[in-house]
């Protein structure tokens, strides 16, 4: 008598450990998928080893923009996956309630920018941005995902791969924006997140700056001035860096 064993393979995710707070993991399992919990470097649900999603609440959507983690994470999404996907969770119509905690805007101020980083996304990073009402929303798709993926891999296949990742660029780009006079570590951030690299930021007008939120137009005006000013327009005798360290006695 001969006996034959059929491996059922179970659709299974890994999920981000900063996730368990949703109830999108414990959806997932009464859904009959395998949740694995882990510490992602890169996204919130990993669907296969060539599929990540990074969800996003509108409000976190909204602050991602602003302080420039938005556009970090989809170069690590296309970077480490073939096809990565962003949710954005809720009613984007909650995008008019939202404002700024340090500078009040209406929404007509706000929406240029939200806008524009999601053409960002879609057309220059090609990732496709889901809109998704709801978490049992949000579940329902990545169960759909999953078990699509679950067709398509092979039974060996590792769900996670090693990610290495290095934000030091990022950290350096913070910096040189840091430098300039009343921009700290927020404000360097959304100049990223307005201009992607710092070389634009930096060639920006006193006009672009001053759309930033928070950075109004005496700081853009006077961080315009002292960037486009001559070394050789410094009052006095020209001395060297050092001399101008030294103290007088």
């Amino acid at each position: 008598m001969t006996i034959i064993f059929i491996l059922y393979m179970l659709p299974r995710i890994a999920v981000d450990r900063r996730e368990r707070s949703s109830s999108i993991p414990e959806l997932l399992i009464k859904a009959g998928i395998t949740v694995n919990f882990a510490t992602l470097k890169v996204g919130d649900y990993i669907i296969s080893s060539t599929t990540a999603v990074e969800r996003k609440t509108v409000h976190d959507l909204v602050s991602s923009i602003y302080d420039g983690r938005l556009l970090i994470q989809c170069s690590e999404l296309i970077k480490y996956f073939a096809f990565p996907i962003v949710i954005i969770e809720g009613d984007i119509r909650d995008l008019e309630l939202l404002h700024d905690s340090e500078n009040v805007q209406s929404y007509s101020d706000k929406s240029p920018l939200i806008y524009s980083s999601i053409s960002t996304v879609i057309l220059d990073f090609r990732i496709p941005l889901v809109n998704t009402p709801s978490p049992e929303h949000t579940t329902n798709l990545l169960v759909a995902m999953a078990r699509k993926s679950l067709q398509e891999r092979s039974i060996n296949e590792p769900l996670l791969k090693k990610i290495r990742k290095n934000r030091s660029e990022y950290l350096q780009q913070l910096s040189v924006l840091t430098s300039l006079p009343g921009v700290g570590t927020k404000l360097a951030g959304r100049m990223l997140g307005e201009f992607n690299t710092p070389r634009r930021a930096l060639n920006a007008s006193s006009a672009e700056l001053a759309k930033i939120s928070g950075f109004g137009v005496a700081r853009a005006q006077r961080i315009r001035k002292i960037l486009d000013k001559k070394f050789t327009e410094i009052d006095g005798d020209q001395l060297t860096l050092l001399e101008h360290l030294e103290p007088k006695n």
